[in-house]
C-alpha cells in the first residue's frame, strides 16, 4: 500500500470526524436556529457528499474533475451555511469548522503545496464574503487553511520522493544480487568452456587454433563485461560511454572520442555499447584478417552518435535484407533493434570494395531530476 493510498484513506476518516463539529454545534443550538429545516438538509447533503467523494478518492485516486467539484461543493456549502446555520441572537452563524480542511488536504495531496494553498485561500475568501467580512475569526481561519494546504502538499511531495527513492534502491539491490549470481554461473560454465576451447585449439593447431583464438577473444570480452562497473551496478547513476566503447581499442581497432565524459543512463549506455560490440564482431566475422576498424563517438548535447567504420570489402546491395530473411539478424536485431528501442536510428553506408560504415544515433534521455520535476509539477 503506497503513501498516496494511505493518505487518501486518512483524509476520508478525517472528513467524517470533522463533520461532527458543525453537527454537534447545530444540535446544541437547534432551538435557536433561524432555519432548522435548512440546517438539517445541509447536514444531510454534507454527509452524502463526504461519503461519495471519499469513496471516489479512495477507489480511483485524485481525478481532476472530482477534485475541482469538491472545491466547488465546499465553497457552496460555506455560502449556504451562512444562512442555514444562522443562530438567533448571534451575529456570526455556526461555522463548518475543520470540515473545510478536507478539500484543502485533497488539493495539497493531489497537486502539491501551491495548489493546496490556493484551495485554502479560495475557501477562506468565501468565508469572509458570506460570514461577516474580515474579522479575527475569518482571518485566523484563512491562515489555518492556507498553511494547512501548503504544509500538507509539501510533506506529501517529500513522502512520495522518499518512497520512490526507496523503491529504486530496492530495485538496485535486487538487480545487483541477480547479476552477481549470473556472473558466478557464467564463470563456472561459459568461461570455463571457452578457456578449454582456446587451450585445446592451440594444442591441435590449424583451423582449430583459429577457433581457439576466437574463443579466447570472447572469453576476454565476457570477463570484462561481468567484472565491469556497468554490469555490476547497472541502475546506479550514469555511465561514461567512452569507457564502454574504449574497450575495443587495440590491434586493428582505433577509437576516437571527446575529451570530456559522454555520460548516459546506465541502461542506455549498456545497450549502445552492446550494439557497437555487435558491429565490431560483424567486421571480425565477415571481413578478412587485418581489416581496420575506426570507432568514433560524438556528443552534440541532444544526442550521442557512434560510428563504426571499416576498410573491408563492403556489403553488396540487398545483402542485409537477404540476411534478415534467412534468419541472420545480427544487424537487424543486435544493432538496429537495440538502437530503435532507445528511440534512435541506424544508418548503414556500404558498397563492394568501399568498406562499411554503421552510424548509430541515440537521443540523450532526460535526467531523472527532470522527470521528477515534471511528475511533481504543481498546478
Amino acid at each position: 500500500m503506497g503513501l498516496q493510498t494511505q493518505l487518501r484513506r486518512a483524509v476520508a476518516v478525517f472528513r467524517f470526524v470533522a463533520l461532527g463539529y458543525p453537527v454537534l454545534l447545530g444540535a446544541l443550538a437547534f432551538e435557536d436556529l433561524l432555519h432548522p429545516v435548512a440546517a438539517a438538509l445541509l447536514v444531510v447533503v454534507l454527509v452524502a457528499w463526504t461519503a461519495a467523494v471519499s469513496h471516489r478518492y479512495t477507489r480511483k485516486g485524485y481525478e481532476d474533475l472530482v477534485v475541482y467539484a469538491d472545491l466547488a461543493v465546499t465553497a457552496a456549502a460555506v455560502a449556504v451555511s451562512a444562512w442555514a446555520l444562522a443562530v438567533d441572537g448571534r451575529a456570526v452563524p455556526i461555522s463548518l469548522g475543520p470540515w473545510l480542511a478536507g478539500v484543502v488536504l485533497a488539493w495539497g495531496a493531489a497537486w502539491g503545496r501551491r495548489s493546496g494553498a490556493v484551495a485554502g485561500g479560495v475557501i477562506a475568501l468565501f468565508g469572509m464574503v458570506f460570514r461577516g467580512g474580515v474579522s479575527e475569526n475569518t482571518v485566523n481561519e484563512a491562515a489555518l487553511l492556507v498553511l494547512t494546504g501548503f504544509t500538507v502538499g509539501h510533506l506529501v511531495r517529500l513522502g512520495v520522493e522518499a518512497e520512490e527513492r526507496t523503491r529504486r534502491a530496492t530495485e538496485r539491490t535486487a538487480a545487483a544480487k541477480e547479476r552477481e549470481r549470473l556472473a558466478r554461473d557464467i564463470h563456472d560454465s561459459v568461461l570455463q568452456v571457452l578457456a578449454l576451447v582456446q587451450r585445446r585449439g592451440n594444442e591441435i593447431g590449424g583451423e582449430a587454433a583459429e577457433l581457439g583464438r576466437l574463443a579466447g577473444r570472447q572469453e576476454e570480452a565476457l570477463r570484462a563485461l561481468i567484472s565491469s562497473e556497468a554490469y555490476q551496478h547497472p541502475l546506479d547513476g550514469r555511465r561514461d560511454l567512452r569507457e564502454l566503447v574504449g574497450r575495443h581499442a587495440g590491434g586493428s581497432v582505433t577509437v576516437a572520442a571527446p575529451a570530456t565524459p559522454v555520460r548516459l543512463p546506465a541502461a542506455t549506455a549498456r545497450e549502445v555499447a552492446a550494439a557497437v560490440a555487435s558491429a565490431v564482431d560483424n567486421v571480425r566475422e565477415h571481413c578478412p584478417e587485418g581489416t581496420r576498424v575506426w570507432l568514433l563517438v560524438e556528443d552534440d548535447g541532444g544526442a550521442v552518435t557512434v560510428s563504426v567504420r571499416d576498410d573491408g570489402p563492403g556489403i553488396a546491395p540487398g545483402r542485409l535484407a537477404e540476411a534478415a530473411a534467412e534468419g541472420r539478424l545480427g544487424v537487424a536485431q543486435s544493432i538496429e533493434g537495440r538502437v530503435r528501442e532507445l528511440g534512435g536510428t541506424v544508418t548503414v553506408v556500404s558498397g563492394p570494395g568501399l568498406g562499411t560504415e554503421v552510424e548509430m544515433r541515440v537521443p540523450r534521455p532526460r535526467t531523472e531530476g527532470e522527470a521528477d520535476g515534471d511528475a511533481h509539477r504543481s498546478r
